[in-house]
């Protein structure tokens, strides 16, 4: 199966995703066909591969002899297993019936083989994390990252229905649930690549701000479809009280109008989604949002102007902006 074409754009790092992308096909093969079916399903959906590439790209910046070996394409294989297996947990507990315009893995094989599925994907991370490092602060940091993406599920399910959601609140959740696993990615990419203190400590802060930019834009296209559709997850969402930065936005002062629709819980109606939609758009919550995304996109791509001058750089540039002024 071929890797998305975004990386024609990026022939330097398409043959290293490639392969990457290989070993993720050979690790997940097991006896129960069942799950590996469905992780095969989840694994051709149409992933970027984002977080494999952030990776190798800031693998670059040291004077590593790390460029197209093993320990690199496993250690970004390892990034995207993880990403796989959060993505199966988060939508069993948001109940999400699609993702990516596919139906999701809990929705249709049922949330056993969901659940089985996503530790599996675990247990497949840990061992190609295994083959990768024996660096105690590398699995360390990997623990720590896997607690924070937990903790941004337990905030946001703590938070379910609450019309009372702060925008602190709101960047914390996505901290964990997606700014984490980016930051990793550029993290670990120049500390394994054994790049300058100063480009290790500036990767870090770059992946979060691009994992943050990345996450509000989601929210974002989700409420600028030409028809606001319940095949968007968060608009199905919605129902399940988790509300997305344009909602959190517009509910600012404007609460009282959200009300007779929210308050109907998993009882919305499409037309009340619809009625939310509006009132979200007329608010100022899709443009307060898009303002926010701009700010941290800003700070990203500063950041990677200021790295030291190679190609890297320019490709990091590059398709950061591409990534943080996508349409869809």
């Amino acid at each position: 199966m071929a890797i998305h074409p975004i990386w024609s754009h990026y022939p330097e790092i398409e043959d290293e995703l490639a392969t990457s992308y290989a070993v993720i096909e050979k690790k997940v093969r097991i006896r129960n066909k069942e799950v590996e079916q469905v992780i095969f399903d989840l694994l051709y959906s149409g992933g970027k591969l984002l977080r494999p590439a952030y990776f190798i790209l800031f693998s670059r910046f040291g004077d590593s002899d790390l460029k197209k070996t093993t320990q690199l394409t496993h250690a970004a294989a390892s990034l995207e297993v993880l990403h796989m297996a959060t993505l199966i947990h988060d939508d069993i507990i948001d109940d999400s019936p699609t993702r990516r315009g596919i139906e999701t893995v809990q929705s249709k094989y049922g949330k056993d083989i969901a659940v089985y599925t996503g530790d599996f994907l675990f247990a497949v991370y840990f061992g190609l994390l295994a083959e990768t490092t024996n660096s105690v602060s590398t699995i360390r940091l990997n623990a720590f990252v896997m607690r924070r993406i937990l903790l941004g599920e337990l905030d946001q399910m703590h938070l379910r229905y609450n019309t009372d959601i702060t925008l602190r609140q709101y960047l914390r959740n996505i901290t964990g649930k997606t700014a984490q696993l980016f930051s990793l990615s550029c993290l670990q990419g120049a500390q394994m690549g054994k790049a300058d203190l100063k480009t290790i400590t500036s990767s870090q802060h770059i992946g979060h701000n691009i994992g943050i930019a990345f996450q509000i834009l989601d929210d974002i296209l989700d409420y600028k479809q030409d028809s606001i559709s319940l095949k968007k997850p968060v608009l199905e969402d919605m129902k399940q009280g988790v509300y997305s930065l344009p909602l959190i936005l517009a509910l600012r002062g404007h609460k009282k109008n959200f009300t007779p629709y929210l308050s109907k819980g998993q009882e919305m109606s499409d037309d009340d989604i619809q009625q939310v939609a509006h009132l979200v758009k007329k608010y100022n919550g899709i443009e307060e949002a898009q303002n926010l995304a701009e700010r941290y996109t800003n700070k990203a791509l500063t950041a990677i102007q200021q790295l030291p001058e190679r190609p890297e750089r320019d490709l990091l540039y590059d398709l950061t902006e591409r990534l943080l002024n996508r349409k869809h």
